[in-house]
């Protein structure tokens, strides 16, 4: 796992797939997603290597379900806890009470999928004995209020975080940028791509600085910029 700092508040958590975010009030720490299965451990020391206790980490808010975000969340919460939360969509399956629905694949992505699958562990993964569960335009007592939007088309109950005081967007996969040019563009693996865009739409109307990404490297200036104009090749030209 790599650390690297975008903000003085602000470090990328990078892993074999995927990323993690750690936002620091203070001395009081939240993560947003978990990386994949086996994370936990690997987090907690990056947490002690920037100077703060495991017990700092108060809250883990995961974006969606899937393994790559959520596979860290119950290690973690049982070596700091933390508090684990999700939309309540999520929530179940986050708890592995119900199994999640898979990803509805166009076909150039099924290559990319069993790729990223190769790097992933295999089996289940320790799960959080509870997850708090989130709707949409609830506040956040973190980044000076985080508010929580409702994004469904990766999955059902993916969330995006705002942080309007500081001008900081949590995507989840909802958006990604290209690894091979940094394109920024809607997330892939979806179970609704025409869901998928339209929250894609809805995340660059809002006034953003930075933007963090589940997938691909953050747009850490004039995100809102970027947004838009990658929202706008996505517009469906009028008949």
């Amino acid at each position: 796992m790599d650390v690297m700092p975008l903000l003085p508040r602000l470090h990328l958590l990078r892993f074999p797939v995927g990323q993690a975010y750690l936002w620091r009030d203070g001395d009081e720490l939240t993560l947003i997603d978990a990386g994949p299965a086996g994370s936990g451990a690997a987090i907690a020391g990056a947490v002690a290597a920037l100077g703060r206790a495991a017990g700092a980490v108060r809250r883990v808010v995961l974006t969606h379900f899937h393994e790559d975000h959520a596979g860290g969340a119950g290690e973690l919460a049982e070596l700091t806890g933390a508090e684990v939360m999700a939309h309540r969509l999520e929530a179940p399956v986050v708890r592995g009470e119900v199994p999640g629905p898979p990803p509805v694949f166009e076909d150039w992505e099924r290559p990319l999928h069993e790729q990223a699958a190769r790097l992933l562990p295999k089996g289940d993964f320790t799960r959080p004995a509870r997850v708090t569960e989130l709707s949409d335009g609830d506040v956040l007592g973190f980044g000076g209020g985080a508010t929580v939007l409702h994004v469904p088309g990766h999955t059902d109950g993916s969330v995006a975080l705002h942080l309007p005081c500081h001008g900081v967007l949590f995507t989840g996969d909802t958006v990604a940028a290209s690894p091979l040019d940094g394109r920024v563009m809607p997330g892939v693996f979806n179970l609704d791509r025409d869901r998928t865009v339209a929250a894609f739409r809805r995340l660059a109307d809002l006034d953003t600085e930075v933007a963090c990404f589940g997938h691909g490297d953050p747009v850490t200036g004039r995100a809102a910029e970027v947004l838009r104009r990658a929202a706008r090749a996505h517009d469906t030209p009028p008949d």
